[in-house]
């Protein structure tokens, strides 16, 4: 007892198990879960493959059973359990796991389904044609052996690997405190990288992506976006976001339907699963659109996934969802660490390149010197051959007097200086040799021989050769086994945007003289025969009143102005989808206002482009022009817009190009039509110059960029409403008072909207307590300018007219009635005598007319 406690050596538990659990990581990062830079393989895969070829089941010889081969694997090199052992070779076997598999199999491997392999017992396997170049060589002392681990024989620590495993293939594992997640890519590619670099070691990394733009996955689909290839390729570390590949399909016999079609799917994502993710979504009311459960229509010759679609649902909203809700958009977060020089080492493109390079320039040079030290000693053999047939009789006279044979062995090496290998080599000569056309055959393979080492010496003299040799057999592969990416790559990398998940489509955008703001669908409001009652569009509290109605699409921004002159940004989906008889939101809710600042006028912009122009007007008559990129960069609390006088309030905005007309009308009935060219470009900060003289009591009620529409239509706030043709107003200097637009009575009202129209357009109407009617312009009256107009809506008593919208738009419901166009008899316009006698008045105006000055700008 005393002299074992002499033996103990005091060690304290912490150095213990920080060494042991050391020893216990460098054995799983270097033995088990990460790949060699050389050949690209783990240990396990290297000795599943040298099993393989060891044992003769390769590609030319016929499958044998898988079990046959994970026996040899486990009781000669791999110690561990048989079922992971055979995992390993079911997914070099599998097309969808691995862009290039090294296993021929033949059975049930698996599917894209997650479906499990067959037994061992039922499944047969062989090398494929292209995972023996990983091995070429191997006998010809290019790479280092090892014991295995009892000691009972040698296993190669790596494999020659004529081609670059580790990037054709990739590879996977999770370490300790690490892990490797390198992506495959296309053979072809790889080795016109490869040959990039060797001709010019030098060569940047934009030059070798020219040759490899970034993975190629055995799945195919699509990569979207650059940015993360390039950063993986440049530090070793990024992040590639794969899309499934889907096409959009008209359903056969029905074209008012269509259907998403899945063809492909991003790599390692499982079909089932994904399948089983969109019914529950669907079912979650999370992603919409799709009609009925999704269809699984795959078979031998691929992929097919049918999401058939709702009617006239929009097939890009739908797919937009599904890349960002389902695993149909992955990411690939891309690792390449590997072991180099035995440690772990995280690899740039580059790096990764050179490392192959030198390994393979190694083999080649090892495999030279082997095949030199074969042929010297042939040589050796040959040159005594030679020497024995040139003395043939001699040769015989001494064999016979001799003994034995290793009596006869001495005398020739003692009478010609043979050495031993060349006296035994001339002993065991069949007797076929002495003949004359054998004899010449030994001649003349001494002579190839001879040429073959001087090649060889060559070879290992110039370091340039050998580089020829690799990028030649590197060649050879492309040739044989190379072929056309799979993986398409979309350069420029767009993040799903809101606006991608939402339909693009035309809305109703309506707000309440309180500040309640909605959007409706269009198509809600259906087309009516003028002088009905309309139908409800907004649901309004008695002392409140619908104040702006205009249509916009859900993919543009709104320029919101506002009494204080500022302008807010408001995006036309984040408005609420309310129905047609709901109030909305309030417009604070949606932008910061100040303290009795009420939305003024609005704008829909598509883009901010240069050479386009942002027209306001105010209540007392004063215009301003600013180029729409000064708003641009709006703030949260919003940005000024203009300065207003004491009094004044914004009327309305539109969008001009810079050169055409404007179109003024004011509520007493008055217009002005002028050259957008009298009014310059203004800051923001300006008040603008006066547009038109009003006189006292009056104000201005709309103010159009004209666009080349043939007529003006102008309604007023009693129901009645008539269009005039634009060439009746003529063009007039800005700052004029204007001339007769409508002849305003008791019974029509003063005017609440004047917009230009074209005949195949439509106009909505909306009153103070929320009806709203859409009738065809074609269907009202063409009157002259000094008419009252005829009747439009029917108005309830206390209830008017507040606001009128022109669309494009036709909603068709079947067959409507046509509607008559000629004015009801109580709804006669003035006569003519009257209306020349304001024109005349009109005219006497106009001759004083003239545009303000410069000054009148602030």
């Amino acid at each position: 007892m005393a002299e074992r406690a002499e033996n103990r050596i005091p060690v304290t538990i912490e150095e213990e198990l920080r060494r042991s659990y050391l020893d216990y990581a460098m054995s799983v990062i270097i033995g088990r879960a990460l790949p060699d830079v050389r050949d690209g393989l783990k240990p396990v895969h290297r000795r599943v493959l040298y099993a393989m070829w060891d044992t003769g089941n390769t590609a030319d010889k016929p499958y044998k059973k898988s079990a046959r081969a994970v026996g040899t694997v486990i009781g000669r090199f791999h110690p561990h359990g048989d079922q992971a052992v055979y995992d390993t070779i079911v997914r070099l076997a599998q097309d969808f796991s691995m862009r290039y598999p090294l296993v021929d199999g033949q059975g049930n491997f698996g599917s894209v389904d997650g479906d499990s392999p067959a037994a061992m017992r039922y499944t047969e396997i062989r090398l494929d044609a292209l995972a023996t170049e990983l091995l070429r060589d191997i006998d010809k002392e290019t790479v280092d052996f090892g014991p295995n681990y009892d000691g009972s024989e040698e296993e190669p620590l790596i494999l020659p690997a004529a081609f670059p495993n580790l990037l054709v293939n990739g590879s996977s594992g999770i370490a300790v405190g690490m892990a490797t997640n390198i992506p495959p890519h296309n053979l072809v590619e790889v080795v016109e990288a490869i040959k990039m670099l060797v001709a010019d070691p030098h060569v940047d990394l934009a030059d070798l992506m020219k040759a490899i733009p970034g993975p190629d996955f055995p799945t195919a689909g699509l990569i979207h976006g650059t940015a993360g290839i390039q950063q993986a390729y440049a530090t070793g570390r990024g992040r590639v976001v794969m899309r499934g590949k889907a096409g959009i399909e008209d359903l056969p016999g029905r074209k008012d339907r269509q259907a998403i079609v899945i063809t492909e799917l991003p790599y390692q994502v499982n079909k089932a699963q994904l399948i089983v993710e969109i019914a529950d979504l669907m079912r979650d009311r999370r992603l919409e659109g799709i009609s009925g459960e999704p269809r699984d229509e795959s078979d031998r010759d691929g992929i097919r996934v049918v999401l058939e679609l709702k009617r006239d649902e929009n097939p890009n909203v739908v797919l937009n969802n599904l890349y960002k809700f389902t695993k149909l958009q992955s990411t690939f977060g891309i690792i390449n660490l590997a072991i180099v020089n035995g440690r772990p080492q995280v690899l740039t493109l580059k790096e990764m390149l050179r490392h192959f390079v030198d390994f393979r320039r190694e083999v080649v040079v090892r495999r030279t010197q082997f095949e030199l030290r074969k042929a010297e000693e042939r040589a050796h053999i040959l040159e005594g051959l030679k020497i024995a047939i040139d003395h043939l009789d001699e040769v015989v006279a001494l064999i016979r007097a001799s003994k034995t044979p290793p009596e006869a062995k001495e005398a020739l090496k003692g009478r010609f200086s043979f050495s031993d290998v060349q006296a035994q080599a001339i002993l065991d000569m069949r007797l076929q040799r002495l003949t004359g056309l054998e004899r010449q055959k030994i001649v003349d393979e001494y002579l190839e021989t001879l040429k073959l080492i001087e090649r060889l010496r060559q070879i290992l003299s110039s370091e340039a050769l050998q580089l020829q040799i690799v990028i030649q057999e590197l060649d050879a592969i492309r040739e044989r086994f190379g072929d056309a990416r799979r993986t398409e790559i979309v350069p420029k990398e767009d993040d799903i945007s809101i606006e991608d998940l939402i339909r693009d489509e035309e809305v109703v955008i309506t707000v309440s003289h309180t500040g309640y703001l909605k959007r409706t669908a269009l198509s809600t409001y259906r087309s009516q025969r003028r002088g009905g009652k309309g139908r409800i569009g907004m649901t309004t509290r008695e002392e409140d009143a619908v104040r702006h109605l205009f249509v916009a699409s859900t993919h543009d921004y709104i320029l919101v102005f506002t009494s204080a002159g500022k302008v807010h940004w408001l995006k036309v989906h984040a408005i609420p989808d309310v129905s047609s008889a709901g109030r909305g939101k309030p417009v604070v809710n949606l932008i910061q206002t100040g303290p009795g600042e009420k939305v003024a006028a609005m704008v829909n912009v598509r883009e901010f482009e240069e050479g386009r122009y942002v027209v306001l007007a105010t209540r007392l008559g004063y215009i301003k022009k600013t180029p729409l990129t000064a708003f641009a960069n709006p703030r949260a609390a919003g940005i000024i817009a203009l300065a207003l006088e004491p009094g004044d309030d914004v009327l309305g905005a539109g969008l001009s190009e810079g050169q055409g007309e404007i179109f003024m009308a004011t509520a007493a009935g008055k217009a002005i039509r002028f050259r957008e060219t009298d009014v310059r470009p203004m800051g923001r900060s300006a008040r603008g110059v006066r547009a038109v003289r009003m006189r006292p009591g009056d104000q201005l009620v709309e103010m159009e960029v004209l666009s080349g529409k043939p007529d003006v239509l102008s309604v007023t706030a009693k129901g009645y409403g008539k269009r005039t043709s634009l060439e009746e107003y003529r063009v007039q200097g800005r700052g004029g008072s204007g001339i007769i637009n409508v002849r305003i009575t008791g019974k029509n009202g003063q005017v609440v909207a004047c917009r230009e129209a074209g005949d195949e357009e439509q106009v909505l109407l909306i009153t103070a307590q929320g009806k709203l009617i859409r009738m065809d312009v074609a269907g009202i009256s063409r009157l002259g300018r000094a008419a009252q107009g005829v009747r439009l809506i029917q108005t309830d008593e206390g209830d008017e007219v507040v606001a009128a919208i022109i669309t494009a738009e036709r909603v068709e419901e079947g067959k409507t009635q046509p509607v008559a166009t000629a004015p009801d008899p109580d709804e006669e316009p003035m006569g003519p005598d009257e209306e020349t006698e304001e024109d005349d008045a009109s005219a006497l105006e106009d001759e004083g007319d003239v545009a303000e000055p410069e000054d009148d700008e602030s």
